[in-house]
């Protein structure tokens, strides 16, 4: 019976003695992932970093440095909830942090939502644990007033056309701000900027009637050009015609010379300007005798002289043939 009691005590020790060397096991050694850091205190006080890789302390007597951490994360329904936990290892890869939209007044008392992005990076573990009280919040916190400071000294157009340099310039006051905190401040993005609705549908109007004048303005600057196009085209059109014309007088007027001439070698001793008119005479005579028998033709005295001129002709030209 004493055996068995015995037996009982010395497994119950060895129980309790494993579970023991599992704790002190456990609180004596630390195996850190790569970007990760964990802060170790001795007896309340900072003793040391632990970089990754496998480390061996002092149990009981080195404890990590536990932080609260506030995050803000977006739910599928894109509503924003807060929640906080306690972590013992600081991670050190770049960070985002996506903050809930806030309202901004701008210079021209315009409220506005404003959702901004922030991109972060821890470079002093130490810093950003023993400087400040809850890292994410404090720069959530700095955030928000430094873009209302930022957004309250523009104007509402400016803010709209500004994203570039708004994001710029909170970049370097948080940079700046958070440096002593041993935070990188590596960008800042505007994600979404909306003004009130009445502020929107004013600017859509205003676009709309933008859009108008410019149409207008191409429609008028195309009428204007397809006039002067017209115009030139009839201008130009004249001109030719008007060369064609004195070309074909400057023709048909050395046509005339030359049958002049040919007929001032024919007959020498005769004027040709009796024989051009006589030609002219004859072409004409038929359009003179057109129309009914019983209607009387007049022709000009001068007419009938020159058709009994034609007979005189018409020897000379038996004569030379």
């Amino acid at each position: 019976m004493l055996s068995l009691e015995f037996a009982l005590i010395f497994w119950i020790f060895i129980a309790i003695l494993f579970v023991f060397s599992i704790a002190l096991l456990s609180a004596s050694v630390y195996l850190v992932k790569q970007a990760e850091v964990m802060l170790i205190e001795r007896l309340g006080k900072y003793h040391r970093m632990l970089n990754p890789g496998l480390h061996i302390v002092i149990p009981f007597i080195d404890k990590p440095r536990s932080v609260v951490w506030t995050l803000v994360q977006q739910s599928e329904s894109a509503r924003y909830y807060r929640y906080s936990q306690t972590l013992y290892r600081i991670d050190l890869r770049e960070s985002v942090y996506d903050f809930p939209k806030q309202n901004v007044i701008t210079k021209d008392n315009v409220t506005m939502e404003i959702n901004a992005l922030l991109y972060y990076q821890i470079t002093d573990p130490k810093a950003a644990i023993y400087e400040v009280n809850n890292l994410p919040l404090a720069i959530e916190k700095l955030t928000q007033t430094t873009l209302r400071n930022v957004i309250g000294s523009m104007d509402l157009d400016s803010s709209l056309v500004s994203r570039d340099e708004i994001n710029e310039r909170l970049r370097e006051i948080l940079d700046e701000a958070t440096d002593k905190w041993g935070v990188k401040v590596n960008r800042v993005e505007l994600q979404e900027v909306n003004p009130p609705a009445d502020i929107r549908q004013a600017m859509e109007k205003q676009m709309r009637a933008e859009r108008e004048k410019r149409e207008m303005i191409l429609q008028s600057e195309g009428k204007k050009q397809a006039a002067i196009l017209e115009a030139e085209g009839i201008q130009e059109a004249r001109v030719l015609e008007a060369q064609g014309q004195a070309n074909a007088r400057l023709i048909v007027t050395q046509a005339e010379a030359q049958a002049i001439g040919m007929i001032t070698q024919a007959l020498p001793q005769n004027d040709p300007t009796a024989y051009l008119i006589a030609m002219e005479y004859i072409k004409v005579m038929p359009e003179m005798m057109k129309g009914k028998d019983d209607k009387l033709v007049v022709i000009p005295y001068e007419a009938t002289g020159l058709m009994g001129s034609l007979a005189g002709m018409k020897k000379i030209f038996e004569s030379v043939k």
